[in-house]
């Protein structure tokens, strides 16, 4: 017992952190439970701040003044996950946090106006994730065939890479967002509650979900003709959704010990993957047509690549990254949803012209019935010396939207580069991004900025 409870406090031994593109993590914060490390409690704590810069949709107020143009700092993420093994065939996984807290909004449930429980103050921690899981078939006695199954409020949800990425070690500042279809309406913060199974046949990893998605009840918009119908989140007594992902891995393997998908490995891995997905979730929205309810299935649809390789000379250490995602969404007609990511706007009742339809501060047209074409790619440049301390990783983002409820396309753009001071562990990124912005479905605008920088560190 005194053995054990030593190993306890003092053994911090490491996981291959190499992933994540540090030599100097070292030990990580894994409590090895026995001598050989096969009995184990891990812990990974990040935070994310950032700092903004952005131009404001029209018709914005922020904190009740007429705004064009806002500055502000808020906590982007604040999470904590712990898994655990006391057994090669059982694992439990806890992830518990907070997101998209703000000067103006983002406190606790009931917050409101200012003052102690202000509705910027004190958010509410939340589990992102509590399931458990059990190996049917062990990967390590057969290599090629595994197989685990597990149940609870899970990641495992299917569709595309990105919409299980891990958002320890993005490319990008972020994901675009439209990689969570569901994000906040049947879903609790992209997780549903439900049965997987995963597993791999060898190079193939294919991930499998049986959920019930929560309850949405929006009214939707009545109608008199059928072209005009406007479907809404609205399943009633939810019918089980189901959800899956196929990728083939033609290099080196990754781990599939958790779902959460690697952004980029800087240079640390071989990697060059093709996936696809689905998600179907039947009469999940409505519409009305004179005042006759009609109900919607939900099929969701994705096709993407993923690219990771060191090139060059070994010495420089240099790396590309590339991802490209399809999506083809069919929420039913006319589906739209605008978003705005810690939205510090509101609506100014005394704004004279072009409103954007999308809503106040940075929101805009994000998830719809139609396509949306995502690819991303960056380059890490080469050592400026025999063992640097930061490395620098510039990188580009495009997309293209094409909403059935909007006339006209959009096309929009993310630029910046990450300063990693020890790999994804502590990082700074910069990034200015662009959005479309519609004063009604028939008309766009312009385009409107936003330059973010976020201080990352996680252990």
């Amino acid at each position: 017992m005194k053995k054990i409870i030593l190993l306890m406090l003092l053994t911090f031994v490491s996981l291959s952190m190499n992933a994540q593109g540090s030599s100097e993590y070292g030990s990580g914060m894994k409590i090895n439970l026995n001598e050989g490390g096969s009995k184990y409690l891990r812990f990974i704590i990040w935070n994310q701040i950032w700092f903004r810069s952005s131009q404001m949709n029209p018709g914005t107020l922020v904190g009740n003044e007429a705004a064009s143009n806002a500055t502000d700092i808020g906590n982007r993420r604040l999470r904590i996950l712990a898994y655990s093994q006391l057994s090669p065939r059982y694992m439990i996984v806890t992830h518990v946090g907070i997101n998209n807290q703000t000067f103006t909004n983002g406190g606790a449930s009931g917050s409101i106006g200012t003052g102690g429980y202000g509705s910027g103050k004190k958010p509410g921690l939340f589990f992102h994730d509590a399931w458990n899981e059990y190996a049917v078939v062990l990967p390590q006695k057969d290599k090629k065939f595994s197989l685990t199954f597990g149940g609870g409020l899970h990641y495992y949800m299917g569709l595309s890479r990105e919409t299980m990425a891990s958002t320890l070690n993005f490319l990008l500042i972020d994901a675009p967002i439209y990689n969570w279809p569901l994000i906040e309406n049947s879903d609790q913060f992209a997780r549903q509650v439900g049965l997987f199974a995963k597993g791999k046949f060898g190079k193939l990893e294919y991930r499998l979900s049986h959920n019930k998605p929560f309850a949405t009840n929006i009214t939707p918009i009545n109608t008199t003709l059928p072209q005009n119908a406007i479907a809404v989140d609205n399943n009633g007594n939810a019918k089980w959704s189901t959800a899956g992902y196929f990728e083939y891995q033609f290099l080196d393997q990754e781990s599939n010990l958790l779902p959460f998908k690697v952004g980029s490995y800087v240079g640390t891995k071989k990697v060059f993957n093709i996936g696809a997905g689905f998600y179907n979730a039947p009469d999940a929205t409505k519409s009305s047509v004179n005042s006759q309810l009609r109900k919607h299935d939900m099929n969701l649809f994705s096709a993407d690549m993923f690219l990771d390789l060191p090139i060059g000379k070994k010495e420089k250490k240099m790396a590309i990254t590339a991802y490209s995602v399809y999506y083809d969404y069919n929420f039913g007609p006319n589906y739209l949803r605008n978003i705005g990511i810690m939205n510090i706007g509101t609506a100014d009742p005394n704004f004279v012209g072009s409103r954007a339809i999308a809503g106040p501060g940075n929101a805009q047209p994000t998830i719809g019935s139609g396509t949306i074409w995502h690819t991303q790619a960056g380059f890490l440049l080469p050592n400026a010396a025999e063992k640097p301390k930061l490395r620098i990783q510039p990188f580009g983002a495009f997309t293209y939207k094409n909403f059935d409820a909007l006339t006209q396309t959009s096309t929009q753009f993310d630029l910046g580069a990450n300063f990693l001071l020890d790999g994804h562990h502590s990082k700074i990124t910069t990034q200015y991004s662009t959005r479309p912005v519609y004063s009604s479905a028939d008309t766009r605008l312009s385009n409107r900025g936003e330059f973010l920088v976020q201080l990352q560190i996680y252990l």
